[in-house]
């Protein structure tokens, strides 16, 4: 039976696609244990609250709320806001313009 590199091939390119665009800047997962509400629901709760396109995204400790957030940068025109929720609870605890000095 003769298999084609290219249907073998074609599938494994999708596929690493795949992983690098969904894992792109996700950090922070060893802490994952530690919360309540998943990073799917924590991308819904921060673009309710500034929509456009999430383009950093990490699981942290951090003052406040329960001490442990999901930091989002969201892009949406020229503007780039930082939207933190509380991994716990699901409270939006930060909704700014990021800074001069990103993280």
């Amino acid at each position: 039976m003769k298999v084609s590199i290219k249907k073998f091939i074609t599938p494994l390119a999708v596929a690493l696609s795949v992983l690098a665009v969904n894992g792109f800047a996700y950090t922070g997962h060893e802490l994952s244990g530690q919360a309540r509400i998943s990073m799917e629901q924590a991308r819904t709760i921060a673009l309710k609250a500034h929509p456009g396109k999430i383009t950093d995204e990490e699981l942290e400790e951090e003052n406040g709320g329960s001490g442990l957030r999901y930091s989002f940068d969201i892009r949406h025109g020229k503007v780039t806001q930082e939207v933190g929720v509380d991994a716990k609870s699901g409270e939006v605890l930060e909704n700014t313009p990021e800074g001069n000095n990103p993280d």
